[in-house]
Formats: C-alpha cells, sequence, structure tokens
C-alpha cells in the first residue's frame, strides 16, 4: 500500500479538524505539546550561541523537546530502544493532571531562563504553560484524557495496533 502525500495530509488535517470539534481542552493541551517540540528544538540550538548561561537553558530546552516527544507520542515508546525505568516514567503522565504538573514544571525551567537574560526561550516557557492550563483545564472540568485521532499511515484497523510488517519493510 503505498502512501502519497495528498493522502497523509488529507488524514492529518481530518484528524486535526475531528479533534478540535470534540472541544475536550487534554487535545488541545497535546496539540500545543507537538507544537512546543519543534519550537524548544529550534529556539534551543538558535540560543546556543549567547555567551552566557543562556547556553545551559538552551541545553535544557533542547531535552525537553526530546522529552516532551516521548510524552506525546506514545508511539515511539515501543520502537525506540529505550530503558524501562524511562518508559515507565514517560507512562506516569497517562492523565491530566500529572502532564498539567510535567508542562507546569517545564514551564517553570524556561521562566527561569528569564531571571539569566530575555531571549527566544519565552516562547517555550509560553507554550509549556499554555499546555499545562490546557490540561488543568480538562482535569478541573472532568474531561476524559484523550490522545489525538491522526492517523499518518491510514485507518487503524490495516495496523491491527501494530506497525504493519509493510512499514517496517519500508524502514529497514
Amino acid at each position: 500500500m503505498a502512501f502519497t502525500v495528498q493522502s497523509v495530509l488529507s488524514n492529518v488535517f481530518g484528524g486535526l479538524s475531528s479533534d478540535f470539534k470534540k472541544k475536550n481542552f487534554s487535545l488541545y493541551g497535546q496539540w500545543i505539546g507537538i507544537v512546543s517540540i519543534f519550537l524548544c528544538l529550534a529556539l534551543g540550538v538558535a540560543n546556543l550561541f549567547h555567551v552566557s548561561v543562556v547556553i545551559v537553558f538552551s541545553i535544557i530546552c533542547i531535552v525537553q523537546a526530546l522529552v516532551v516527544t516521548f510524552v506525546e507520542i506514545p508511539f515511539l515508546l515501543r520502537i525506540c530502544p529505550l530503558t524501562e525505568q524511562f518508559t515507565n516514567f514517560i507512562r506516569n503522565f497517562d492523565e491530566n493532571w500529572p502532564r498539567c504538573g510535567f508542562y507546569l514544571l517545564m514551564g517553570v525551567i524556561q521562566w527561569l531562563s528569564l531571571t539569566v537574560q530575555v531571549t527566544s526561550l519565552i516562547a517555550v516557557a509560553v507554550l509549556f504553560t499554555l499546555a499545562s492550563s490546557c490540561y488543568a483545564l480538562a482535569a478541573i472540568k472532568k474531561q476524559d484524557y484523550l490522545k489525538s485521532s491522526i492517523q499518518v499511515t491510514g485507518p487503524s484497523d490495516s495496523l491491527e495496533g501494530q506497525i504493519g510488517e509493510h512499514v517496517v519493510r519500508n524502514v529497514l
């Protein structure tokens, strides 16, 4: 089964649309978290060129991007060789309140970078704070913790909850 760019984009935007129609704040938090991954990587690398302690916060920001990647895209826990301790640590964040605290802690770390020097890392701090707020609102409103319905590889019945053999063969 060949995947075209059009079918992938159709699945992504169709899933994104259906996520926002559900009006569940945990989905909003997840999407903000996914956007923060890209922002963390970009701004973390961009701020590595400062000649101050901001470099430490830049490195922390890049590490945060990697951790958030595993928190928000749990599929990667199955395909990446990770320690069992790290995998169990990431699985602790499968509810609204733990994710709220996780993003709040990540945001506080980046807000602390402002004590050294005001940089573009403030955007990362704002996104982490927004994600934390979304998860807090979901918990306060007693909304179920939901995961995004986006399926880049197509309908889930063809994957049967696992990676299809054809996908593994193509990657290898």
